[in-house]
């Protein structure tokens, strides 16, 4: 299976349902499957937390959802992490693409990526660097059971390695 089969499939095991996102041309694959696919709910966000508020929302009533956004966009999220999903214990599920390394383009990207991982080290959330597609399912699988049986967020993080990376841009 190809990376986004295997995350479409991880949500479904563990009746993740409801998607909100910041469209980014790396997810695109995981967006469109959702969007084809009638057993989730899906759809855009205009900042990402937003998107973490709502899948927050969501699981205090009993549903569980995944916010989907680029490392750029993380950078606006320590205070709903911080005030929000790490003192309510709120399993907050974050899908990640990790721009700002293997041939970014862009100087932006490539200085907020480097600030992503002290952040959720900071303040104590798992994070998962997925960078192999023979362990994408069983780090997805075990850590989405750790996150809900423990109550606590946790943080995917998709590599280029494993993605193919944003090549809308590639200059070489």
């Amino acid at each position: 299976m190809r990376w986004d089969e295997i995350i479409v499939t991880t949500l479904k095991a563990h009746r993740i349902d409801l998607v909100t996102y910041v469209p980014d041309n790396v997810l695109k694959p995981v967006i469109e499957r959702v969007h084809g696919d009638t057993y989730f709910t899906a759809f855009t966000t205009t900042r990402e937390e937003e998107a973490i508020g709502i899948i927050s929302g969501a699981g205090m009533a009993g549903r569980r959802g995944i916010a989907m956004m680029q490392s750029s966009g993380f950078a606006t999220l320590a205070n709903v992490l911080a005030s929000l999903s790490v003192p309510y214990e709120l399993p907050t599920t974050m899908l990640i693409s990790e721009r700002g390394t293997l041939g970014e383009f862009n100087i932006g990207q490539s200085l907020v990526c480097r600030t992503m991982r002290p952040v959720l080290d900071s303040l104590g959330i798992e994070t998962m660097h997925l960078t192999r597609l023979d362990e994408l399912e069983f780090i997805a699988d075990r850590s989405l059971v750790q996150a809900y049986t423990t109550r606590r967020p946790v943080a995917f993080i998709l590599s280029p390695l494993l993605t193919g990376g944003n090549t809308l841009h590639l200059k070489r």
